[in-house]
């Protein structure tokens, strides 16, 4: 299957793997890689630009194929060692870098001019048209539905999508609601050219987490997510815990007055305890509504192919049955 994306990263098949803290390391991203797709290091993920080099180099002993890293620019007090981070992309000949968060352009220059393409994680048509006009390659359209930050203008992928695809001349790919070959054949019929799949990947054996954060996704149905920080304007899709009840309440009692630090202990360095030490009520985590299509742990390579049979399926299948041959004559 041939695609923009699949032509732009020099993939086999138009996946992509979203960037995940805790979650986006080498034995993922090697993975996805392996089956075809594009996998991702998250490099936030890793405490220093060393420690990310070293992840490349561990990544690039697992697969010969093209792989990425997400590099997200967050507002903090301390700010990360970005142009550490870029130059130890550009020096482990990564070819794929997946922006997100803030605006990239300061280090778009240094990065295609390595030949690394770059595609940015968007929300909204004014964001994605922002990143088409600074020079991104490619972007990355997340809507309503996905886990980790919506936005704020809480538009599903059924109208985002085609609006994408009227307005921007680079390609896209849909991320939010990805996890299967329907997932894949919509998103193309809605004008993307790929997906990118974070909470799905989450679920496979090859995800350095914990059982426990699987086994709870797969428990899980689409009801079971909320939508926490928007009194904060830094909406965050999670699945549903205790944590998160106290934090909602604390969101309802506090309304328009709440502070982060009131929240502190509920979304503060809390992904380790989670991801690595399984304490599933330590506090608020990131989980997609495609939470309720989700009901088995396969690897990644048989995750690739089962949604790469499925979608071209589909297309033969389904969607010829719809369409009698006449209609071509």
């Amino acid at each position: 299957m041939k695609t923009r994306i699949t032509e732009l990263f020099g993939i086999e098949h138009p996946i992509v793997q979203g960037g995940m803290h805790c979650v986006g390391l080498a034995p993922l991203a090697a993975a996805v890689s392996n089956a075809g797709g594009l996998g991702m290091i998250t490099a936030l993920t890793l405490p220093t630009a060393e420690a990310l080099a070293q992840e490349i180099r561990r990544c690039r002993e697992m697969t010969d194929k093209p792989f990425g890293v997400n590099l997200t620019f967050l507002p903090s007090v301390k700010q990360p060692d970005y142009p550490g981070y870029v130059r130890a992309i550009i020096e482990g000949g990564v070819n794929a870098v997946e922006t997100a968060g803030n605006n990239p352009e300061r280090v778009l220059p240094a990065l295609q001019a390595a030949g690394v393409k770059v595609i940015h994680k968007c929300t909204s048509i004014r964001h994605a048209l922002k990143a088409e006009s600074i020079g991104c390659d490619a972007v990355s359209v997340d809507g309503f539905e996905c886990g980790g930050h919506p936005g704020e203008d809480d538009i599903p992928n059924f109208i985002l999508l085609p609006r994408a695809a009227q307005s921007l001349k680079i390609p896209f790919i849909a991320s939010g609601g990805m996890a299967d070959g329907r997932s894949l054949v919509a998103a193309l019929a809605l004008g993307a050219d790929g997906v990118n799949m974070g909470t799905r990947f989450l679920v496979t054996e090859e995800a350095p987490v914990h059982q426990n954060v699987k086994d709870a996704i797969v428990r899980a149905s689409e009801l079971d997510t909320r939508l926490v920080l928007r009194p904060l304007r830094n909406t965050e899709r999670v699945l549903n815990n205790a944590a998160v009840e106290r934090l909602m309440e604390k969101e309802r009692v506090l309304g328009g007055a709440i502070q982060f630090s009131d929240i502190a202990p509920e979304v503060a360095g809390v992904y380790p305890k989670v991801m690595y030490e399984g304490q599933m009520d330590a506090g608020a985590w990131s989980c997609g509504m495609v939470a309720g299509l989700i009901d088995d742990i396969p690897t990644a390579g048989d995750l690739v192919r089962r949604i790469m049979q499925e979608a071209n399926s589909i297309i033969r299948e389904r969607l010829g049955e719809l369409v009698a041959e006449e209609e071509f004559a």
